[in-house]
Protein backbone atom coordinates (compact mmCIF):
# COMPACT_ATOMS: atom_id res chain seq x y z
CA UNK A 1 0.00 0.00 0.00
CA UNK A 2 2.98 2.31 0.40
CA UNK A 3 3.50 2.62 -3.39
CA UNK A 4 0.38 4.69 -3.97
CA UNK A 5 -2.06 6.84 -2.08
CA UNK A 6 -4.91 4.89 -0.49
CA UNK A 7 -8.49 6.07 -0.78
CA UNK A 8 -10.50 6.54 2.45
CA UNK A 9 -12.48 3.41 1.56
CA UNK A 10 -9.27 1.36 1.16
CA UNK A 11 -7.95 2.66 4.49
CA UNK A 12 -11.24 1.74 6.16
CA UNK A 13 -11.15 -1.81 4.66
CA UNK A 14 -7.51 -2.24 5.77
CA UNK A 15 -8.33 -1.08 9.28
CA UNK A 16 -11.33 -3.46 9.45
CA UNK A 17 -9.08 -6.32 8.31
CA UNK A 18 -6.59 -5.57 11.07
CA UNK A 19 -9.36 -5.39 13.67
CA UNK A 20 -10.84 -8.66 12.40
CA UNK A 21 -7.43 -10.35 12.54
CA UNK A 22 -6.94 -9.10 16.11
CA UNK A 23 -10.37 -10.34 17.12
CA UNK A 24 -9.69 -13.75 15.59
CA UNK A 25 -6.37 -13.93 17.41
CA UNK A 26 -8.04 -12.88 20.65
CA UNK A 27 -10.70 -15.54 20.17
CA UNK A 28 -8.08 -18.26 19.63
CA UNK A 29 -6.18 -17.04 22.68
CA UNK A 30 -9.29 -17.28 24.82
CA UNK A 31 -10.01 -20.78 23.55
CA UNK A 32 -6.48 -21.87 24.36
CA UNK A 33 -6.67 -20.31 27.82
CA UNK A 34 -10.03 -21.97 28.40
CA UNK A 35 -8.55 -25.33 27.40
CA UNK A 36 -5.62 -24.90 29.80
CA UNK A 37 -7.98 -23.96 32.63
CA UNK A 38 -10.06 -27.08 31.98
CA UNK A 39 -6.98 -29.32 31.85
CA UNK A 40 -5.47 -27.71 34.96
CA UNK A 41 -8.70 -28.08 36.94
CA UNK A 42 -8.84 -31.73 35.90
CA UNK A 43 -5.19 -32.19 36.98
CA UNK A 44 -5.89 -30.66 40.41
CA UNK A 45 -8.87 -32.98 40.95
CA UNK A 46 -6.81 -35.95 39.76
CA UNK A 47 -3.98 -35.04 42.14
CA UNK A 48 -6.36 -34.95 45.12
CA UNK A 49 -7.81 -38.33 44.13
CA UNK A 50 -4.34 -39.76 43.48
CA UNK A 51 -3.13 -38.56 46.88
CA UNK A 52 -6.13 -40.23 48.54
CA UNK A 53 -5.46 -43.51 46.68
CA UNK A 54 -1.80 -43.49 47.75
CA UNK A 55 -2.89 -42.91 51.35
CA UNK A 56 -5.12 -45.99 51.08
CA UNK A 57 -2.05 -48.04 50.17
CA UNK A 58 -0.28 -46.71 53.26
CA UNK A 59 -3.30 -47.59 55.39
CA UNK A 60 -3.22 -51.21 54.13
CA UNK A 61 0.55 -51.27 54.65
CA UNK A 62 0.19 -50.09 58.24
CA UNK A 63 -2.39 -52.81 58.94
CA UNK A 64 0.09 -55.46 57.80
CA UNK A 65 2.76 -53.86 59.97
CA UNK A 66 0.42 -54.00 62.97
CA UNK A 67 -0.18 -57.70 62.31
CA UNK A 68 3.49 -58.64 61.90
CA UNK A 69 5.89 -55.77 62.78
CA UNK A 70 9.01 -57.97 62.76
CA UNK A 71 8.63 -59.04 59.14
CA UNK A 72 6.95 -55.92 57.77
CA UNK A 73 8.93 -53.30 59.72
CA UNK A 74 11.79 -52.95 57.19
CA UNK A 75 9.41 -52.36 54.27
CA UNK A 76 7.06 -50.13 56.30
CA UNK A 77 9.96 -47.85 57.31
CA UNK A 78 10.97 -47.56 53.65
CA UNK A 79 7.38 -46.78 52.70
CA UNK A 80 7.26 -43.95 55.25
CA UNK A 81 10.54 -42.63 53.85
CA UNK A 82 9.03 -42.70 50.35
CA UNK A 83 6.13 -40.59 51.62
CA UNK A 84 8.52 -38.00 53.11
CA UNK A 85 10.52 -37.85 49.86
CA UNK A 86 7.33 -37.37 47.81
CA UNK A 87 5.84 -34.80 50.20
CA UNK A 88 8.98 -32.66 50.03
CA UNK A 89 8.89 -32.52 46.21
CA UNK A 90 5.14 -31.82 46.10
CA UNK A 91 5.58 -28.96 48.61
CA UNK A 92 8.40 -27.56 46.48
CA UNK A 93 6.25 -27.73 43.31
CA UNK A 94 3.38 -26.00 45.13
CA UNK A 95 5.78 -23.24 46.24
CA UNK A 96 7.00 -22.79 42.64
CA UNK A 97 3.40 -22.33 41.50
CA UNK A 98 2.89 -19.62 44.10
CA UNK A 99 6.23 -17.98 43.21
CA UNK A 100 5.62 -17.73 39.45
CA UNK A 101 2.04 -16.50 39.94
CA UNK A 102 3.26 -13.91 42.47
CA UNK A 103 5.99 -12.56 40.16
CA UNK A 104 3.79 -12.56 37.04
CA UNK A 105 0.61 -11.21 38.62
CA UNK A 106 2.36 -8.79 40.99
CA UNK A 107 0.67 -10.11 44.13
CA UNK A 108 1.98 -11.43 47.45
CA UNK A 109 2.96 -15.06 47.92
CA UNK A 110 0.09 -15.53 50.39
CA UNK A 111 -2.39 -14.37 47.75
CA UNK A 112 -0.74 -16.43 45.04
CA UNK A 113 -0.82 -19.52 47.24
CA UNK A 114 -4.65 -19.45 47.42
CA UNK A 115 -5.79 -17.79 44.18
CA UNK A 116 -7.68 -19.85 41.59
CA UNK A 117 -5.94 -19.91 38.19
CA UNK A 118 -9.14 -18.74 36.51
CA UNK A 119 -8.96 -15.51 38.56
CA UNK A 120 -5.37 -14.72 37.49
CA UNK A 121 -5.39 -11.74 35.11
CA UNK A 122 -2.05 -12.42 33.41
CA UNK A 123 -2.44 -16.13 32.78
CA UNK A 124 -1.58 -15.57 29.07
CA UNK A 125 1.72 -13.83 29.95
CA UNK A 126 4.85 -15.73 28.91
CA UNK A 127 7.67 -13.22 29.40
CA UNK A 128 7.69 -13.22 33.22
CA UNK A 129 7.23 -17.01 33.54
CA UNK A 130 10.02 -17.61 31.01
CA UNK A 131 12.38 -15.32 32.96
CA UNK A 132 11.39 -17.08 36.18
CA UNK A 133 11.98 -20.62 34.95
CA UNK A 134 14.53 -20.30 32.13
CA UNK A 135 16.28 -17.16 33.31
CA UNK A 136 18.15 -14.47 31.44
CA UNK A 137 21.74 -13.81 30.46
CA UNK A 138 22.44 -12.55 33.98
CA UNK A 139 20.64 -15.13 36.11
CA UNK A 140 19.80 -18.79 36.22
CA UNK A 141 16.11 -19.77 36.15
CA UNK A 142 14.33 -21.94 38.67
CA UNK A 143 13.92 -24.79 36.15
CA UNK A 144 17.55 -25.82 36.69
CA UNK A 145 17.02 -26.27 40.43
CA UNK A 146 13.69 -27.99 39.72
CA UNK A 147 15.39 -30.48 37.41
CA UNK A 148 18.01 -31.18 40.10
CA UNK A 149 15.24 -31.69 42.67
CA UNK A 150 13.38 -34.13 40.40
CA UNK A 151 16.62 -36.02 39.69
CA UNK A 152 17.44 -36.24 43.41
CA UNK A 153 13.83 -37.29 44.11
CA UNK A 154 14.14 -40.18 41.66
CA UNK A 155 17.55 -41.19 43.05
CA UNK A 156 16.20 -41.21 46.61
CA UNK A 157 13.17 -43.28 45.62
CA UNK A 158 15.28 -45.76 43.68
CA UNK A 159 17.51 -46.21 46.74
CA UNK A 160 14.49 -47.81 48.43
CA UNK A 161 14.33 -50.46 45.69
CA UNK A 162 16.56 -53.54 45.88
CA UNK A 163 19.59 -53.27 43.60
CA UNK A 164 18.56 -56.19 41.39
CA UNK A 165 15.20 -54.52 40.66
CA UNK A 166 16.36 -50.94 40.05
CA UNK A 167 17.29 -51.40 36.40
CA UNK A 168 14.19 -50.83 34.33
CA UNK A 169 12.08 -49.66 37.28
CA UNK A 170 9.93 -46.89 35.80
CA UNK A 171 9.35 -43.86 38.03
CA UNK A 172 8.09 -41.55 35.28
CA UNK A 173 9.15 -37.86 35.47
CA UNK A 174 11.38 -38.19 32.37
CA UNK A 175 14.39 -35.88 32.56
CA UNK A 176 16.82 -37.40 30.04
CA UNK A 177 14.86 -37.44 26.77
CA UNK A 178 16.24 -36.01 23.52
CA UNK A 179 14.12 -32.86 23.44
CA UNK A 180 13.81 -30.95 20.15
CA UNK A 181 12.26 -27.59 19.26
CA UNK A 182 9.91 -26.81 16.37
CA UNK A 183 12.91 -26.65 13.99
CA UNK A 184 14.10 -30.12 15.01
CA UNK A 185 17.10 -28.81 16.95
CA UNK A 186 18.02 -30.24 20.36
CA UNK A 187 17.04 -28.21 23.40
CA UNK A 188 17.38 -28.55 27.16
CA UNK A 189 14.75 -29.88 29.56
CA UNK A 190 14.15 -26.37 30.90
CA UNK A 191 13.71 -24.84 27.42
CA UNK A 192 11.43 -27.68 26.33
CA UNK A 193 9.04 -27.25 29.25
CA UNK A 194 9.15 -23.55 30.09
CA UNK A 195 10.49 -21.43 27.20
CA UNK A 196 7.81 -19.00 25.96
CA UNK A 197 5.03 -20.96 27.65
CA UNK A 198 2.20 -18.92 29.12
CA UNK A 199 1.55 -18.84 32.86
CA UNK A 200 -1.57 -21.04 32.55
CA UNK A 201 0.51 -23.69 30.78
CA UNK A 202 3.29 -23.50 33.40
CA UNK A 203 0.84 -24.10 36.25
CA UNK A 204 -0.66 -27.04 34.36
CA UNK A 205 2.84 -28.49 33.76
CA UNK A 206 3.71 -28.18 37.46
CA UNK A 207 0.46 -29.93 38.39
CA UNK A 208 1.39 -32.63 35.88
CA UNK A 209 4.72 -33.05 37.72
CA UNK A 210 2.79 -33.39 41.00
CA UNK A 211 0.65 -36.14 39.47
CA UNK A 212 3.78 -37.93 38.24
CA UNK A 213 5.32 -37.55 41.70
CA UNK A 214 2.33 -39.28 43.29
CA UNK A 215 2.50 -41.95 40.57
CA UNK A 216 6.19 -42.60 41.27
CA UNK A 217 5.48 -42.75 45.01
CA UNK A 218 2.63 -45.23 44.40
CA UNK A 219 4.85 -47.44 42.22
CA UNK A 220 7.54 -47.61 44.91
CA UNK A 221 5.10 -48.19 47.78
CA UNK A 222 3.28 -50.90 45.79
CA UNK A 223 6.64 -52.52 45.10
CA UNK A 224 7.52 -52.45 48.81
CA UNK A 225 4.08 -53.80 49.69
CA UNK A 226 4.43 -56.65 47.21
CA UNK A 227 7.85 -57.44 48.69
CA UNK A 228 5.99 -58.77 51.70
CA UNK A 229 5.45 -62.14 50.09
CA UNK A 230 2.46 -64.30 50.80
CA UNK A 231 4.84 -66.72 52.42
CA UNK A 232 5.52 -64.20 55.17
CA UNK A 233 1.95 -64.40 56.31
CA UNK A 234 1.54 -68.17 56.27
CA UNK A 235 1.59 -69.93 59.61
CA UNK A 236 4.35 -72.40 60.19
CA UNK A 237 1.86 -74.71 61.87
CA UNK A 238 -1.91 -74.80 62.25
CA UNK A 239 -3.09 -73.39 65.58
CA UNK A 240 -6.49 -72.81 67.15
CA UNK A 241 -7.59 -69.16 67.28
CA UNK A 242 -10.21 -67.40 69.39
CA UNK A 243 -11.60 -64.10 68.07
CA UNK A 244 -13.90 -62.49 70.65
CA UNK A 245 -16.20 -59.61 69.80
CA UNK A 246 -14.93 -58.05 73.04
CA UNK A 247 -12.90 -59.12 76.05
CA UNK A 248 -14.63 -56.51 78.20
CA UNK A 249 -18.38 -56.76 78.67
CA UNK A 250 -21.10 -55.68 81.11
CA UNK A 251 -22.64 -57.86 83.72
CA UNK A 252 -25.93 -59.19 82.39
CA UNK A 253 -24.75 -59.25 78.76
CA UNK A 254 -23.34 -62.14 76.71
CA UNK A 255 -19.74 -62.91 75.78
CA UNK A 256 -19.43 -63.64 72.06
CA UNK A 257 -16.44 -64.92 70.13
CA UNK A 258 -15.51 -66.76 66.94
CA UNK A 259 -13.35 -69.86 67.28
CA UNK A 260 -11.54 -71.09 64.19
CA UNK A 261 -8.41 -72.76 62.95
CA UNK A 262 -6.05 -70.48 61.09
CA UNK A 263 -6.10 -71.35 57.36
CA UNK A 264 -9.39 -73.07 57.93
CA UNK A 265 -11.35 -75.06 55.33
CA UNK A 266 -14.82 -73.62 54.62
CA UNK A 267 -15.92 -76.97 53.18
CA UNK A 268 -15.42 -78.68 56.53
CA UNK A 269 -17.29 -77.96 59.76
CA UNK A 270 -15.03 -78.66 62.75
CA UNK A 271 -16.22 -80.16 66.02
CA UNK A 272 -15.78 -77.71 68.90
CA UNK A 273 -15.72 -78.77 72.57
CA UNK A 274 -15.74 -76.13 75.37
CA UNK A 275 -15.10 -76.57 79.11
CA UNK A 276 -15.74 -73.41 81.16
CA UNK A 277 -13.50 -72.54 84.12
CA UNK A 278 -10.66 -74.74 82.84
CA UNK A 279 -7.10 -73.99 81.72
CA UNK A 280 -6.89 -77.10 79.56
CA UNK A 281 -9.14 -79.75 78.04
CA UNK A 282 -7.40 -83.13 77.63
CA UNK A 283 -8.89 -85.57 75.16
CA UNK A 284 -9.72 -87.91 78.06
CA UNK A 285 -12.10 -85.27 79.51
CA UNK A 286 -13.90 -84.40 76.28
CA UNK A 287 -17.10 -86.10 77.55
CA UNK A 288 -17.33 -83.35 80.23
CA UNK A 289 -17.20 -80.58 77.63
CA UNK A 290 -19.99 -78.87 75.72
CA UNK A 291 -20.09 -79.49 71.97
CA UNK A 292 -20.83 -76.49 69.71
CA UNK A 293 -21.84 -76.81 66.07
CA UNK A 294 -20.08 -74.71 63.43
CA UNK A 295 -20.73 -73.52 59.90
CA UNK A 296 -18.25 -73.12 57.01
CA UNK A 297 -15.31 -73.75 59.28
CA UNK A 298 -16.25 -71.12 61.90
CA UNK A 299 -17.99 -71.53 65.25
CA UNK A 300 -19.61 -68.67 67.16
CA UNK A 301 -19.19 -69.04 70.91
CA UNK A 302 -21.83 -67.47 73.20
CA UNK A 303 -21.36 -67.52 76.98
CA UNK A 304 -23.56 -65.67 79.51
CA UNK A 305 -21.93 -62.96 81.67
CA UNK A 306 -23.92 -63.45 84.85
CA UNK A 307 -21.25 -62.28 87.33
CA UNK A 308 -18.21 -60.00 87.47
CA UNK A 309 -14.61 -61.13 87.33
CA UNK A 310 -12.12 -62.92 85.08
CA UNK A 311 -13.61 -65.85 83.20
CA UNK A 312 -11.69 -68.59 81.41
CA UNK A 313 -12.37 -71.61 79.30
CA UNK A 314 -10.47 -74.29 77.36
CA UNK A 315 -11.44 -76.34 74.39
CA UNK A 316 -10.63 -78.58 71.46
CA UNK A 317 -11.18 -78.10 67.73
CA UNK A 318 -11.44 -81.50 66.10
CA UNK A 319 -10.89 -81.68 62.33
CA UNK A 320 -10.21 -84.27 59.68
CA UNK A 321 -6.93 -84.19 57.81
CA UNK A 322 -6.88 -84.48 53.98
CA UNK A 323 -6.06 -88.18 54.34
CA UNK A 324 -9.05 -88.81 56.62
CA UNK A 325 -7.39 -88.94 60.02
CA UNK A 326 -8.74 -86.91 62.99
CA UNK A 327 -6.61 -84.18 64.53
CA UNK A 328 -7.29 -82.21 67.73
CA UNK A 329 -6.23 -78.56 68.15
CA UNK A 330 -6.27 -77.30 71.72
CA UNK A 331 -6.98 -73.71 72.77
CA UNK A 332 -7.72 -71.63 75.86
CA UNK A 333 -8.84 -68.08 76.49
CA UNK A 334 -10.03 -65.71 79.20
CA UNK A 335 -12.11 -62.53 79.34
CA UNK A 336 -13.20 -59.93 81.88
CA UNK A 337 -16.75 -59.17 82.99
CA UNK A 338 -16.98 -55.72 84.61
CA UNK A 339 -19.36 -52.93 85.52
CA UNK A 340 -19.90 -49.99 83.10
CA UNK A 341 -17.03 -47.49 82.67
CA UNK A 342 -15.91 -44.94 80.12
CA UNK A 343 -12.61 -43.82 78.65
CA UNK A 344 -11.44 -40.73 76.83
CA UNK A 345 -7.97 -40.58 75.32
CA UNK A 346 -6.16 -38.16 73.06
CA UNK A 347 -4.87 -39.89 69.94
CA UNK A 348 -1.58 -37.96 70.13
CA UNK A 349 -0.89 -37.42 73.85
CA UNK A 350 -2.60 -36.30 77.05
CA UNK A 351 -2.59 -32.68 75.92
CA UNK A 352 -4.55 -30.49 73.49
CA UNK A 353 -2.90 -27.81 71.33
CA UNK A 354 -4.48 -24.47 70.50
CA UNK A 355 -5.25 -23.57 66.91
CA UNK A 356 -5.27 -27.14 65.51
CA UNK A 357 -7.61 -30.11 65.31
CA UNK A 358 -6.84 -32.52 68.16
CA UNK A 359 -8.11 -36.02 67.30
CA UNK A 360 -9.71 -37.80 70.24
CA UNK A 361 -10.99 -41.34 70.74
CA UNK A 362 -14.12 -41.51 72.92
CA UNK A 363 -15.80 -44.74 73.90
CA UNK A 364 -17.93 -46.17 76.67
CA UNK A 365 -18.06 -49.85 77.41
CA UNK A 366 -21.32 -51.43 76.35
CA UNK A 367 -22.52 -48.31 74.53
CA UNK A 368 -22.68 -47.75 70.79
CA UNK A 369 -20.96 -44.68 69.38
CA UNK A 370 -24.30 -43.17 68.36
CA UNK A 371 -25.44 -43.27 72.02
CA UNK A 372 -22.54 -41.12 73.30
CA UNK A 373 -23.12 -37.47 74.19
CA UNK A 374 -19.73 -36.05 75.30
CA UNK A 375 -19.32 -32.49 76.58
CA UNK A 376 -16.26 -30.24 76.99
CA UNK A 377 -15.68 -27.39 79.45
CA UNK A 378 -13.45 -25.24 77.17
CA UNK A 379 -13.19 -25.40 73.38
CA UNK A 380 -15.34 -27.22 70.85
CA UNK A 381 -15.83 -31.00 70.62
CA UNK A 382 -17.28 -32.34 67.36
CA UNK A 383 -17.45 -35.54 65.38
CA UNK A 384 -14.96 -36.22 62.60
CA UNK A 385 -14.61 -38.92 59.99
CA UNK A 386 -12.41 -41.04 62.23
CA UNK A 387 -13.91 -40.23 65.63
CA UNK A 388 -13.91 -36.89 67.49
CA UNK A 389 -11.97 -33.63 67.22
CA UNK A 390 -11.25 -30.93 69.83
CA UNK A 391 -10.49 -27.41 68.54
CA UNK A 392 -11.28 -23.71 69.09
CA UNK A 393 -9.49 -23.83 72.45
CA UNK A 394 -9.42 -20.31 73.96
CA UNK A 395 -6.07 -18.66 74.61
CA UNK A 396 -6.76 -18.19 78.30
CA UNK A 397 -7.54 -21.89 78.88
CA UNK A 398 -4.79 -24.10 80.29
CA UNK A 399 -6.94 -27.17 80.88
CA UNK A 400 -10.25 -28.62 79.77
CA UNK A 401 -12.39 -31.58 80.79
CA UNK A 402 -14.34 -33.98 78.61
CA UNK A 403 -17.32 -35.67 80.27
CA UNK A 404 -19.06 -38.63 78.63
CA UNK A 405 -22.79 -39.10 78.85
CA UNK A 406 -24.66 -41.95 77.18
CA UNK A 407 -28.28 -42.64 76.43
CA UNK A 408 -29.65 -44.99 79.07
CA UNK A 409 -33.27 -46.06 79.54
CA UNK A 410 -34.65 -42.88 77.99
CA UNK A 411 -32.28 -40.59 79.90
CA UNK A 412 -28.56 -39.86 80.08
CA UNK A 413 -26.02 -41.59 82.28
CA UNK A 414 -22.59 -40.14 83.09
CA UNK A 415 -19.98 -42.76 82.12
CA UNK A 416 -16.82 -40.87 83.13
CA UNK A 417 -14.63 -37.83 82.50
CA UNK A 418 -11.02 -36.93 81.70
CA UNK A 419 -8.93 -33.80 82.33
CA UNK A 420 -6.57 -32.58 79.57
CA UNK A 421 -3.89 -29.92 79.56
CA UNK A 422 -4.06 -27.12 76.95
CA UNK A 423 -0.79 -25.90 75.44
CA UNK A 424 0.66 -23.91 72.58
CA UNK A 425 2.07 -26.10 69.80
CA UNK A 426 5.89 -26.24 70.25
CA UNK A 427 8.19 -24.39 67.87
CA UNK A 428 9.28 -26.40 64.82
CA UNK A 429 12.94 -26.96 63.90
CA UNK A 430 14.31 -25.57 60.66
CA UNK A 431 15.71 -28.14 58.24
CA UNK A 432 17.69 -28.27 55.00
CA UNK A 433 16.84 -31.30 52.85
CA UNK A 434 19.84 -33.58 52.39
CA UNK A 435 21.81 -32.41 55.42
CA UNK A 436 23.22 -34.97 57.87
CA UNK A 437 24.45 -33.88 61.31
CA UNK A 438 24.42 -30.28 60.10
CA UNK A 439 26.56 -31.03 57.03
CA UNK A 440 25.62 -31.04 53.34
CA UNK A 441 27.19 -30.93 49.91
CA UNK A 442 26.74 -27.82 47.77
CA UNK A 443 25.05 -29.92 45.06
CA UNK A 444 22.39 -31.27 47.40
CA UNK A 445 21.79 -27.84 48.86
CA UNK A 446 21.17 -26.33 45.41
CA UNK A 447 19.04 -29.32 44.40
CA UNK A 448 16.67 -28.50 47.26
CA UNK A 449 16.69 -24.69 47.27
CA UNK A 450 14.32 -24.11 50.10
CA UNK A 451 14.07 -24.17 53.89
CA UNK A 452 11.64 -26.49 55.67
CA UNK A 453 10.61 -26.87 59.28
CA UNK A 454 9.31 -29.82 61.27
CA UNK A 455 8.13 -30.35 64.79
CA UNK A 456 10.71 -31.96 67.11
CA UNK A 457 10.71 -35.76 67.21
CA UNK A 458 9.54 -35.76 70.82
CA UNK A 459 6.27 -34.06 69.84
CA UNK A 460 3.71 -36.77 69.09
CA UNK A 461 1.66 -34.54 66.82
CA UNK A 462 1.61 -33.57 63.17
CA UNK A 463 1.30 -30.01 61.85
CA UNK A 464 2.68 -28.52 58.64
CA UNK A 465 4.42 -25.28 59.65
CA UNK A 466 5.52 -23.22 56.65
CA UNK A 467 8.59 -20.97 56.46
CA UNK A 468 7.60 -17.44 55.37
CA UNK A 469 10.98 -15.66 55.54
CA UNK A 470 14.55 -16.10 56.75
CA UNK A 471 18.02 -14.56 56.62
CA UNK A 472 21.11 -16.38 55.33
CA UNK A 473 24.32 -15.32 57.13
CA UNK A 474 27.70 -16.43 55.73
CA UNK A 475 30.88 -15.53 57.74
CA UNK A 476 33.78 -14.70 55.42
CA UNK A 477 36.57 -14.19 57.96
CA UNK A 478 38.24 -11.06 59.21
CA UNK A 479 34.96 -9.77 60.54
CA UNK A 480 33.46 -9.75 57.04
CA UNK A 481 30.19 -11.53 56.35
CA UNK A 482 27.42 -11.78 53.74
CA UNK A 483 23.74 -11.42 54.62
CA UNK A 484 20.81 -12.15 52.29
CA UNK A 485 17.11 -12.22 53.14
CA UNK A 486 14.34 -14.30 51.56
CA UNK A 487 10.63 -13.51 51.81
CA UNK A 488 9.52 -17.12 51.32
CA UNK A 489 10.93 -20.58 52.01
CA UNK A 490 12.83 -20.53 48.68
CA UNK A 491 16.45 -19.37 48.33
CA UNK A 492 16.80 -16.15 46.36
CA UNK A 493 19.04 -16.03 43.30
CA UNK A 494 21.61 -14.07 45.30
CA UNK A 495 21.60 -16.80 47.94
CA UNK A 496 22.15 -19.46 45.29
CA UNK A 497 25.06 -17.51 43.84
CA UNK A 498 26.62 -17.21 47.31
CA UNK A 499 26.16 -20.95 47.93
CA UNK A 500 27.85 -21.77 44.60
CA UNK A 501 30.91 -19.82 45.71
CA UNK A 502 31.33 -21.71 49.01
CA UNK A 503 34.16 -24.14 49.76
CA UNK A 504 34.43 -27.17 51.98
CA UNK A 505 33.97 -26.42 55.71
CA UNK A 506 32.35 -23.04 54.98
CA UNK A 507 29.45 -22.35 57.35
CA UNK A 508 25.98 -21.00 56.54
CA UNK A 509 23.76 -19.67 59.31
CA UNK A 510 20.01 -19.47 58.79
CA UNK A 511 18.55 -17.08 61.31
CA UNK A 512 15.56 -14.78 61.83
CA UNK A 513 13.47 -17.70 60.58
CA UNK A 514 9.78 -16.87 60.59
CA UNK A 515 7.08 -19.50 60.13
CA UNK A 516 3.31 -19.57 59.84
CA UNK A 517 1.67 -21.70 62.52
CA UNK A 518 -1.86 -22.43 63.75
CA UNK A 519 -1.96 -19.25 65.86
CA UNK A 520 -0.24 -16.98 63.32
CA UNK A 521 3.40 -16.11 62.62
CA UNK A 522 6.26 -16.92 65.00
CA UNK A 523 10.07 -16.84 64.99
CA UNK A 524 12.07 -20.04 65.52
CA UNK A 525 15.66 -20.99 66.40
CA UNK A 526 18.54 -20.49 63.96
CA UNK A 527 20.48 -23.40 62.42
CA UNK A 528 24.05 -23.79 61.17
CA UNK A 529 24.95 -25.78 58.05
CA UNK A 530 28.51 -26.77 57.07
CA UNK A 531 29.50 -27.48 53.46
CA UNK A 532 31.29 -30.84 53.16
Amino acid sequence: MAGYKETPRQKMIAMMYLVLTALLALNVSREILSAFLIVNESMEITNKQFSAKVNEIYADFEKQYTINPNKVGEYWNKAKEAKNISTNLVNYLDDLKAQVISQTEGITLEEADTINLAMVKKKDNFDDPTNFFVGTDTKRGEAVALLDSITLFKDNLLSLISEEDREGFDLGLKTDSDYKNADGKSESWAMHHFYHTILAADITILNKFIAETYNAEANVVNYLYSSISEEDFKFDEVNAKVIPNSNYIFQGEEYRAEILVAAFDTKQNPEIYILEGADTLPGSMIDRAKRIEGKEGIVELILPASSEGTKKYAGIIRMKTPWGATHDYHFKHEYLVAKPSATVSADKMNVFYRGVDNPVSISASGKADAQLKPKITAGRLSRSKGGWVVNNLPGEAYETTISIYAEDNGGQKKMGEQLFRVKRLPDPIAKVIGSTDGKISMRKMLANPFLLCQLPEWVDFEYDFKVTSFTMFIPKGGGYFVTEKAESQLYTNKMKNQIQSLKKNDVIVFRDIKVRGPEGPRKIESINITIN
